[in-house]
């Protein structure tokens, strides 16, 4: 019996990604924009940060008064976590927080929207600001196609932001 015929030869490319071009992660993306937009998404407004025009303090890279671009209708996922009261010498607080599941490319590719800490959103009539971001969810485990941005927000004491 002769060996020869079971060596194995390395092939000259790689075979092409299973499920993992362009193609498909195309094709996650438009079904996932009709699922947020016609079916289980809800609307928010999205008040960006005016960069250009809002005055930051050089140590700290905060602003104590911020310009704000014109608005933007979002739609997304919102994950109500509830109403928090703390207590301290100074009283009683308490803050209302929300988790808002923005899927990344919709934003970033059709509404040229990038999400921002620091940045406001209006729900139901309450404003909320965005406190922290994560990107929690990649597309097929691959590691350069995240496609969810989560924003922690607190919602806004009255009258520090009026979105009008």
């Amino acid at each position: 019996m002769s060996h020869e015929n079971d060596k194995w030869s390395q092939p000259s490319t790689p075979p092409p990604p299973l499920f993992l071009g362009k193609k498909e992660r195309d094709l996650v993306k438009q079904v996932n924009d009709e699922l947020i937009e016609r079916v289980i998404g809800q609307t928010i407004v999205y008040y960006p940060i005016d960069i250009d025009h809002t005055n930051y303090h050089p140590l700290y890279n905060e602003a104590v008064v911020k310009t704000f671009l014109s608005p933007v209708r979002v739609y997304t996922l919102i994950e109500f976590q509830g109403e928090e009261t703390a207590t301290d010498k100074y009283g009683v607080d308490k803050t209302v927080k929300l988790n808002v599941h923005f899927h990344k490319r919709r934003l970033t590719e059709d509404q040229n929207l990038f999400v921002r800490e620091g940045d406001f959103i209006a729900y139901g009539k309450n404003y909320y600001e965005i406190v922290s971001l994560k990107e929690p969810k990649e597309m097929f485990g691959q590691a350069d196609q995240r496609i969810e941005i989560v924003a922690q927000c607190i919602k806004s004491r009255e009258g520090y932001f009026d979105g009008s």
